[in-house]
């Protein structure tokens, strides 16, 4: 069954609402899979991700074939990509939550507890906050300034700047947003991100990388 958006399953995403917000934005012939012959056939896909970096890192490695297929289509073919939340935090190097786990590695970098320099400052860091662009970050036309829904408490901290692709205010900067060619990754929810995170979803859908 040839798919044009693939939603990866593999027991640790929010399915129901991702796959909802997709729709509402326009997505068409949407299959939430964890085949890896499915998603050789994907146009676009979309990997969610709730709770740890190291259970969604072993979630995905429990699915035989599920990485390779995804990295065939992202890495070699260049299938769009978008990671949310935990889906995001998986492109790095590695995380250190309950030890030390390798990502994927797509883009270098580390997850790491979001820093406290004030102890008003809560974690996780939870709700509505702002996302903000680097002055390189509005060329790629995807993301746009606004309000988005944040829920975590570890953040994506990548080797280089140039990987930034929006950035948020928790007690200090906060990476919203990653990028790199053809592969994107998000800290908020855009399903839970109302307008904000369903025009972010409709561009994903025309994204020509």
């Amino acid at each position: 069954m040839a798919a044009k958006l693939a939603l990866i399953d593999y027991g640790a995403g929010n399915l129901h609402s991702v796959a909802n917000a997709l729709k509402a934005a326009g997505a068409e012939g949407l299959v939430i899979t964890a085949d890896p012959d499915v998603i050789r056939t994907a146009d676009r896909i979309v990997l969610p991700g709730v709770g740890s970096f190291r259970a969604c890192a072993e979630g995905l490695r429990g699915v035989t074939g599920l990485i390779d297929a995804i990295e065939d289509r992202v890495l070699v073919e260049g299938a769009p990509f978008l990671g949310i939340c935990v889906g995001m935090q998986l492109l790095a190097s590695r995380g250190v939550e309950h030890g030390i786990t390798e990502g994927l590695d797509w883009i270098a970098g580390e997850v790491r507890l979001i820093e406290r320099p004030d102890p008003s400052i809560k974690i996780p860091h939870m709700g509505w906050n702002d996302v903000d662009l680097p002055p390189h970050g509005a060329s790629h036309g995807l993301i746009e300034p606004g309000e988005a829904y944040f829920l975590h408490s570890y953040h994506f901290v990548p080797d280089e700047g140039a990987a930034v692709a929006a950035m948020t205010d928790h007690g200090g900067g906060v990476v919203a947003a990653v990028m790199r060619d053809n592969i994107v990754g998000v800290q908020f929810h855009p399903e839970k991100s109302q307008a904000y995170g369903l025009a972010l979803l409709a561009r994903f859908l025309d994204w020509k990388p």
